[in-house]
């Protein structure tokens, strides 16, 4: 028998750090090289992030769920 966490706090909840902090660093994509498609990294990089953050959220979603937080 497992205990539910009444107070709808989860450890996976600290994911979603991630898609908040990852573009904040700006070292990351502060170059026009490499280009992709012709986009400069910085372009092609954020939209990279919306992977990320999709993927971020999906998985805390599905953890944490009704249920889904084992």
């Amino acid at each position: 028998m497992t205990t539910r966490n009444r107070t709808g706090r989860s450890p996976w909840h600290w994911l979603l750090v991630i898609p908040i902090v990852l573009p904040l660093l700006t070292l990351l994509f502060n170059t026009d090289e490499p280009r992709l498609g012709g986009f400069p990294l910085f372009y092609w990089l954020q939209l990279a992030y919306v992977g990320v953050v999709v993927l971020v959220t999906t998985v805390v979603y599905r953890r944490t769920e009704r249920g889904g937080d084992r």
